[in-house]
């Protein structure tokens, strides 16, 4: 599990910038001091508290020997299965069941295909607010006719989403917000980071899941479908919105860009979106997902 490194003006605000990063509650996170405040003249205090933190790893099942999977699966047919007088409606089931397997696995393929084909060759080259960087929010191409009505595709979604919180036996509730063609479905509840994961990637399967789930199914192509857990997706808004200014101010006093660490595509949409209106600087992205990241460099440069 990757470790991340915070400092604060007190050990608690330090653990909370923690796991804003992480997108974790913090009883899913393993988090150590390194150093604390420490007391100065006149109930002053000097330096900074700095943690490091990761997401708790969960226990492996143990693994069950092939050989003996393999002795109690014979036993099992010999004792269960059907003789060959099985009647034909049993093996029609199986056949069934077979072929709904196969199905169930193509939507993903087939909606990242069309999701690559969408982005059009001739998009205008980088500017501070990168074509390519917008989070895809619809599925297909917007240049097909959509007769699925929004308020279906946020009923399917928030149907998707709820079973998925009982299935990880999770305590939570799905609510669609709709504006528009625009929907944003929200899990709300306690002890939801494990639908969060490090830095919300997570998040972002639990994303694309339901729109495959949501607008691949029905065949939608206009409506722009978000995901948020426990309103994570304002927390990191406003954490990246303070880190990128931060450094914008640095890149503008030392005349020196800086390259940020590789991030998911809404993440660099938030950077790109901040500093558009920042004086001084531009931005750019550089390399490929999930390498992608945000360049911060001097506008004059």
């Amino acid at each position: 599990m990757e470790w991340v490194e915070t400092t604060g003006r007190t050990v608690d605000e330090a653990k909370s910038k923690a796991l804003d990063q992480l997108g974790v509650a913090e009883d899913d996170a393993e988090i150590t001091v390194i150093d604390e405040p420490k007391q100065g003249l006149f109930g002053r205090t000097r330096g900074e508290a700095r943690v490091r933190a990761r997401v708790r790893p969960t226990q492996a099942r143990p693994k069950v020997e092939r050989r003996d999977r393999r002795k109690k699966s014979d036993k099992s047919d010999q004792a269960d299965s059907p003789s060959d007088t099985s009647p034909p409606a049993t093996k029609a089931g199986a056949a069934a069941a077979a072929d709904t397997d196969v199905v169930a696995t193509a939507p993903k393929s087939a909606a990242n295909g069309k999701r690559r084909s969408s982005r059009s060759p001739s998009s205008p080259p980088v500017t501070k607010n990168v074509v390519g960087d917008v989070d895809g929010e619809s599925v297909g191409s917007s240049s097909q006719e959509s007769t699925v009505d929004a308020a279906q595709v946020g009923d399917e979604a928030q149907r998707f989403l709820q079973g998925l919180v009982e299935a990880f036996g999770l305590s939570g509730t799905a609510e669609v917000h709709r504006d528009g063609d625009e929907i944003e479905v929200r899990v709300e509840g306690a002890d939801l980071g494990l639908l969060v994961g490090p830095r919300g990637t997570t998040l972002q399967a639990v994303q694309e899941l339901t729109r495959v789930s949501a607008q691949r199914r029905l065949g939608d192509h206009d409506t722009r479908l978000r995901v948020d857990v426990a309103g994570y997706r304002e927390r990191r808004r406003v954490a990246l919105t303070k880190f990128a200014e931060d450094l914008a101010a640095q890149v503008v006093a030392t005349g020196t860009a800086k390259r940020l660490e590789p991030m998911s595509s809404s993440d660099r949409k938030v950077i790109h979106d901040v500093l558009s209106s920042f004086d001084g600087v531009v931005t750019r992205s550089e390399g490929d997902d999930p390498r992608r990241c945000v360049v911060i460099a001097p506008a004059n440069a």
